[in-house]
């Protein structure tokens, strides 16, 4: 929807979108159902904001988009930093539909440590973006342009093939345990044929099911935690493992994780990264540990630096490690000699 308001200051607009999104936000009920609207707005002022009507309208759906990118149910004004974003975000929105048929996408490894004895039991498979032009791409900035286009599918199933027959390559060469865990996005996880289409990439590249494990990450899980319970009961039933990435960061109910069929727990970095010095990470770390082994569940810690982490991490009992203190994420290539290393 497009608004004019004629001869209304940048106060009279806030004023309006704020009146506007209280207004949308009232629940409406439908039969048995109470349904909920989170607007998100944009606002253009003239002629700051654009001299005619098609450059108004466009920046103002850049702010709306900025709107959305914050959370919904909220409205931005337009600036001139919107307009590079935006320009930008439809330029890799377009590109990235061309990405899988060039080979721009390239997925590195990340060793998994078992504190244990210190042996690579694993990676955590991590995608990459090499534009021809603007390098180097930011998953935490493209990864949402996939998903918001459909695209997340195919470049997901793309991940989950190349990890699974690598995975298998690896452990055709004498490694005896091995896991390679891959990422699932929100999309992937909702998906109808999630679990078709992971067996069928299980049998296309051979890799024994309970060689892959698929992270979500907590805030994903606890969106609709009883569709997660059904998800990771399928999944669970074919032998396929399941980790919470970034544990700690969301709102887990723990009446629901006792019920997810997770077989590790992963401490976000956040966590990890002052667990030296700041008595409060020392807490919610050990906590994390401890309900965890609880659960009968395993505990691996991301972001791991330095020897000081580590020894905390050991002392308390934490089951993995991954981080730069062992390797940053890797090529193929240079991991499978970090391995045979």
């Amino acid at each position: 929807f497009i608004l004019l308001l004629p001869g209304v200051d940048a106060n009279g607009a806030a004023k309006v979108a704020r009146e506007l999104i209280e207004a949308v936000a009232l629940p409406c009920q439908y039969e048995v159902h109470e349904l909920i609207a989170t607007p998100s707005t944009g606002i253009a002022l003239y002629p700051e904001g654009g001299e005619d009507m098609e450059t108004l309208s466009t920046h103002a759906d850049a702010a709306m988009y900025q709107a959305k990118q914050a959370g919904r149910n909220d409205f931005r004004f337009f600036t001139p930093a919107m307009q590079h974003d935006s320009v930008r975000h439809l330029r890799l929105a377009t590109d990235l539909r061309h990405a899988l048929g060039r080979n721009e996408l390239i997925l590195n490894y990340q060793p998994q440590i078992a504190m244990q004895n210190g042996r690579v039991i694993g990676a955590e498979a991590l995608l990459r973006w090499q534009h021809p032009e603007l390098g180097l791409i930011s998953p935490a900035e493209f990864i949402p342009i996939a998903e918001n286009s459909g695209l997340i599918i195919a470049i997901g199933e793309w991940v989950l093939r190349t990890a699974a027959a690598q995975a298998k390559a690896w452990l055709d060469t004498g490694q005896t345990e091995f896991v390679m865990a891959v990422n699932l996005s929100a999309v992937q996880f909702r998906h109808a044929e999630l679990l078709q289409r992971i067996s069928a990439i299980l049998k296309e590249t051979g890799l024994p099911a309970q060689a892959l494990e698929l992270e979500l990450t907590e805030a994903v899980a606890m969106d609709d935690p009883q569709a997660a319970v059904a998800v990771m009961d399928r999944l669970h039933e074919h032998g396929i493992r399941m980790s919470i990435d970034d544990f700690g960061t969301g709102y887990s109910s723990l009446s629901y994780l006792k019920r997810f069929k997770v077989y590790k727990l992963k401490i976000d970095q956040s966590f990890v990264r002052d667990i030296g010095s700041d008595p409060e990470d020392k807490a919610i770390v050990t906590a994390i540990i401890n309900m965890a082994s609880s659960l009968g569940m395993h505990t691996i810690a991301e972001g791991v630096e330095t020897a000081e982490q580590l020894a905390f991490l050991r002392l308390h009992g934490c089951d993995e490690v991954q981080g730069y203190y062992f390797s940053k994420p890797l090529p193929a290539e240079a991991f499978g000699e970090f391995l045979k290393n």
